[in-house]
């Protein structure tokens, strides 16, 4: 299988699943059996959670990518302390 048809592959599974759960919400929403505005107010509230969620993001992704990096520092002193070592013993 070329790269082009995996991908072409890979949006038309994508797009399915997105169709599919678009279609599963809507029909949550309209079964559910809360007053139209119990449900925009969770919604309003689930919006907002995911704003704050989101503006904790990229902290987030800054940390664990600085602790990421020191701990390949790390290994990286630790393997070529090693391979001097081993150098040492030839």
């Amino acid at each position: 299988m070329t790269g082009k048809s995996m991908t072409r592959g890979f949006g038309s599974l994508l797009g399915a699943f997105v169709l599919g759960a678009t279609a599963g919400a809507t029909i949550a929403l309209l079964t559910a059996p809360r007053t139209g505005s119990e449900t925009r107010a969770q919604l309003k509230d689930a919006a907002r959670d995911l704003t704050q969620r989101m503006g904790r993001a990229p902290e987030a992704i800054r940390a664990a990518g600085a602790r990421s990096l020191k701990a390949g520092q790390a290994a990286y002193v630790q393997a070529r302390g090693e391979i001097e070592r081993g150098q040492d013993l030839s």
